[in-house]
């Protein structure tokens, strides 16, 4: 898939410390891009710099095939995790002043808003100053002025701090539509539930420097382990558990079914494929569970930036 955003070698340090180690990543064009990494990796210099915040040492980024420039701001929205909507303002007359920032007219920049407010039910609000918002209200607003001029490429940091589920859920509605719709998403959060929910690709910094680039499927299977979670109830329940020790490594496991049946995990050697595992247990009992445990992101995450402390 083309990429819309290139980032090639890009290096930025403060001083003595650096914070972007010659990183390099594709962002797919029409996809959603988890941007992930622990406190500190180097995430939020990334942004600043492909937001022109801040310019790099050395390498570059292109955006659609062309080299960054101050053009190309039009083409970017961005919703930093630290919100910046002025609490004294009233919300329409800011949002109006946000959107010709980004090069809409006001006739146009109305349109947008006219369409936002009413398909998220915040029309009421257009006279309310921000500060009379709470936090959730205030997110919504923030979303809606990062959105209304339809960028390219859409950077989101956090998106749902704040939000309630049911808000939550519909932020996350609006933010694939616009997926659907063609716009890029780089997404970056902690809430590792939301990356397996949402995300097409996935990259990790950790320490200035990437260590993880993909699919989110492809990533998952470079780190599948080849382990099974089977429920059985047998029919001789220690005759079961002597026998499959000597041909499997297994351990108690702790998944979740309606049944009261022998739990575990079970680790297939290599070169063995599932239907054997299945054959063998079908032998011994009623096989009520049988599921490969695939690695969560959040495994994944905690496994590689473990192994590079």
């Amino acid at each position: 898939m083309k990429p819309i955003l290139e980032v090639k070698n890009v290096v930025k340090q403060y001083g003595n410390y650096t914070a972007l180690n010659n990183v390099s990543l594709s962002v797919p064009q029409g996809s959603i891009y988890g941007l992930l990494g622990p406190n500190g990796a180097g995430k939020t210099s990334l942004i600043r710099i492909i937001n022109q915040i801040t310019m790099p040492d050395s390498g570059e980024i292109l955006l659609d095939g062309e080299r960054l420039n101050p053009g190309h701001v039009g083409h970017i929205g961005y919703m930093p995790e630290e919100r910046g909507l002025y609490k004294t303002m009233k919300v329409g007359e800011q949002a109006l002043y946000l959107a010709q920032l980004k090069g809409l007219s006001k006739k146009e920049a109305k349109e947008q808003l006219d369409y936002w407010f009413e398909k998220l039910e915040i029309t009421g609000w257009w006279n309310k100053k921000i500060q009379e918002l709470s936090k959730g209200m205030a997110q919504k607003i923030q979303f809606v002025v990062t959105v209304l001029h339809r960028p390219k490429l859409l950077i989101l940091d956090e998106p749902f701090s704040g939000f309630d589920p049911v808000n939550a859920n519909l932020i996350k509605d609006e933010i694939l539509e616009l997926r659907d719709k063609g716009t890029t998403v780089i997404f970056s959060t902690h809430r590792m539930e939301t990356v397996e929910d949402m995300c097409d690709y996935i990259a990790l910094i950790h320490k200035s420097n990437k260590l993880i680039e993909g699919g989110l499927n492809e990533v998952k299977k470079q780190y599948r382990t080849n382990t099974f979670q089977v429920g059985i109830a047998p029919h001789n329940f220690q005759g079961l558990l002597a026998d499959i020790s000597t041909k499997f490594t297994t351990r108690q496991a702790n998944f979740k079914t309606l049944d009261d049946e022998l739990k575990l995990e079970v680790d297939l050697p290599q070169g063995h494929a599932p239907r054997e595992l299945m054959q063998y247990l079908l032998q011994h009992g009623e096989v009520t569970y049988f599921v490969e445990k695939i690695p969560s992101v959040n495994d994944i995450f905690i496994q590689t930036v473990s192994q590079k402390k």
